[in-house]
């Protein structure tokens, strides 16, 4: 199917930094269904779910992603954090600017891997902004940091919060696919720095996130990978463990690396994506 082009604009955040924003927009002829928010993860952009946004136009969903401050061709210090909550804020605002071209009473799901599945699940547990479905995919909801990288996010934060590091992961765990691992390799638009303020955000919004699962409200569905040696699966076990059944439905794929959308064989992925979508929001 030939798709429309996807455009490139810029949003200005509230402290005037520029935020990159991508649309994709569906075929003429395939009628509105919801509209997707990508919230893309640590040193990426959004980008790299060019593949994604098809497959959810195909569904009938309009997609928007947005470079994440630090990231991609939006604005700051690669890897970098001006406040604790200034990822938080920037979903707040760009989710207000998309229900605002939105027509009315259309659903907005937002979808977020890894980082931008923690930046996702913790907008939604602090309910900054309501939405009404949220997609996680390998959502760090537990780095599993070592014993001297909890030394350091608790000491760096407080001497050197923007002193930026490498953030020690090896691409090579990303997907079992090596093509998908070259071009994210080649990708101009990846880095691998994180601040010690960046680094103290994940840490600690994982875990109080897991402990609002209980209260969970907004539909969820959490897809993660059983396999995955960048964010520690049991975050999101725990999470699917304590949260309302009828309200978050999980899936683990044993077998799978990091990116799950990127995998070898990413078909069952999606399927279970198309399958909870059709399920939540019927209309094709």
């Amino acid at each position: 199917m030939t798709h429309p082009e996807s455009t490139l604009t810029t949003f200005v955040a509230g402290d005037g930094d520029n935020l990159a924003i991508q649309d994709w927009p569906l075929n003429n002829g395939i009628s509105l269904r919801g509209v997707v928010l990508l919230v893309h993860g640590l040193g990426e952009h959004a980008g790299r779910y060019h593949h994604v946004a098809r497959r959810l136009n195909d569904w009938g969903f309009v997609v928007r992603g947005y470079d994440q401050f630090g990231h991609g061709e939006s604005g700051g210090a690669r890897g970098g954090l001006p406040t604790d909550t200034r990822l938080l804020d920037d979903l707040a605002d760009i989710v207000e600017s998309t229900r605002a071209r939105m027509p009315r009473k259309t659903p907005l799901i937002l979808l977020g891997h890894s980082l931008g599945g923690l930046v996702a699940a913790r907008f939604v547990s602090l309910a900054l902004r309501p939405v009404d479905a949220l997609v996680l995919s390998s959502p760090a909801l537990d780095p599993g940091l070592s014993g001297l990288q909890k030394i350091l996010v608790t000491v760096l934060p407080k001497i050197a919060p923007n002193l930026r590091v490498g953030n020690g992961l090896d691409p090579v765990f990303l997907s079992h696919d090596p093509a998908a691992v070259a071009a994210y390799l080649a990708d101009k638009h990846v880095h691998d720095r994180i601040s010690g303020r960046l680094a103290r955000f994940i840490a600690d919004a994982g875990p109080a996130t897991v402990a609002l699962a209980p209260k969970w409200q907004v539909p969820t569905l959490l897809l993660y990978a059983g396999a995955d040696r960048l964010v520690n699966p049991a975050g999101s076990q725990a999470f699917a463990a304590a949260a309302p059944k009828q309200v978050v439905s999980a899936h683990c794929f044993e077998n799978l690396y990091h990116e799950i959308f990127n995998e070898l064989d990413a078909e069952p992925v999606f399927a279970e994506l198309e399958r909870w979508l059709d399920g939540r929001f019927p209309g094709r």
